[in-house]
This record gives structure tokens, sequence and C-alpha cells, in this order.
């Protein structure tokens, strides 16, 4: 078992819930994880298993007591933490692409199409830009760094400016267009160089 990350009261919890699964068929209710480990709430063992889920270990069905899947390991494997850094403008460009990082977002690498030790970033979308392509502001943009094929969406930086864009390819050169007819094409007076390229999308609603 991988238990990378996890801090020592979540790795007695997960190994409570594969024990009392074993024993039983069935993974313990919060009020039995909160009996367990003498919990002062229910609370605070919900508060467990939701970090347990946002770190791969478990799956949840939100509004039932028992409803937990503990993932496998080939499972809990594809599930990878994305550096999340700052935001990016889907509208006009801005100068420079934030670099602070702000913390981590978890995926599923298999269903996000990542590629085998792909590396990848995440920033939040900001703007209007590409509403065409259902992508709206405050959406997490998941990015692989890996080469872009014509008609990509891509984080570029052109001319010294960020922007998420879809990048166009033709006789003419390379430019990037927006998917929403108020915003024009961008075509590079000097440089346009892809950051990532668009893999997946994390929408809170």
């Amino acid at each position: 078992m991988n238990m990378q990350g996890l801090t020592d009261r979540q790795k007695r919890v997960l190994e409570f819930l594969e024990e009392v699964q074993g024993r039983t068929g069935m993974v313990p209710s919060t009020r039995e994880i909160q009996e367990h480990f003498g919990f002062a709430s229910q609370t605070a063992a919900l508060n467990h298993l939701r970090a347990l889920e946002r770190k791969g270990m478990i799956r949840r069905e939100p509004g039932k007591a028992r409803a937990v899947s503990i993932l496998s390991q080939r499972t809990r494997e594809r599930i990878v933490d994305v550096p999340v850094y700052g935001s990016i403008a889907a509208g006009f460009g801005e100068a420079g692409m934030v670099e602070e990082r702000e913390g981590t977002v978890s995926i599923d690498a298999v269903s996000s199409g990542l590629g085998r030790g792909g590396k990848c970033f995440a920033l939040r979308v900001r703007g209007d830009s590409m509403l065409g392509a259902q992508i709206v502001d405050g959406d997490l943009a998941i990015l692989e760094q890996r080469p872009a094929r014509d008609g990509d969406i891509v984080a570029a930086l052109i001319d010294g400016e960020t922007t998420l864009k879809r990048l166009q390819k033709g006789r003419e050169g390379v430019w990037l267009k927006a998917e929403n007819p108020a915003f024009p094409d961008l075509h590079p007076v000097q440089d346009l160089e892809v950051q990532g390229v668009l893999v997946a999308l994390v929408r809170r609603m």
C-alpha cells in the first residue's frame, strides 16, 4: 500500500476502513469512525474521509453514510497531484504568467488523457474568450507540457503576454484563435511559445 502524502492519523483511518471492510464486508460509518478514534464529533471523522478522497485513497458517494469505496493500489497510482500556478487570461493576453504555486489538485491521469510520465500543471481561467469551447471564468485548466498540434487549446506566451486560446497553423504561420466572436485572433508580431496543452478542466459548481 502506498501511503505517501498521508498524515499518521489519515493512515490509521485508512487502515481502520480496510480492516473493518475485510472483516465485515462493509466500511464503517462516520459514527463508528468517531467512536473508534475518540473524535469529538462525526464531522471530524468526515473531514478525514474527505482528506483521503482528495488524496485518491477512497471514493465517496455524497449523502450516504457507508458509500465509500477503498481504491485499489492500481487505481490510486492513476491519481496525480497537479500543481496550481496562479491564473491565465482567457481574454486578451496579460503580461507574464504567475509562477507562484497556490497548491495542488488531484486528478485521474488516465481519464484526463495525461501521457505516461507527462509533466503537467494547472492554471485558473479568467475571462470568457473560450466560451465556445465550454471553458468559463473560474475553471481550472489542466495543461500538459508536450508538443502542440493544430487545433489544440493551449496556454501560450505571445509577444510577452500569456493567454489561453486555440492554436491554429496555416500557410500564413501560427496564431491563436478565441472561441468567442467578441475576441479577435492573436497573431504574433515576434514570438509565440506554447507553455502547455489543455488536457482537462476542473470546475466547481
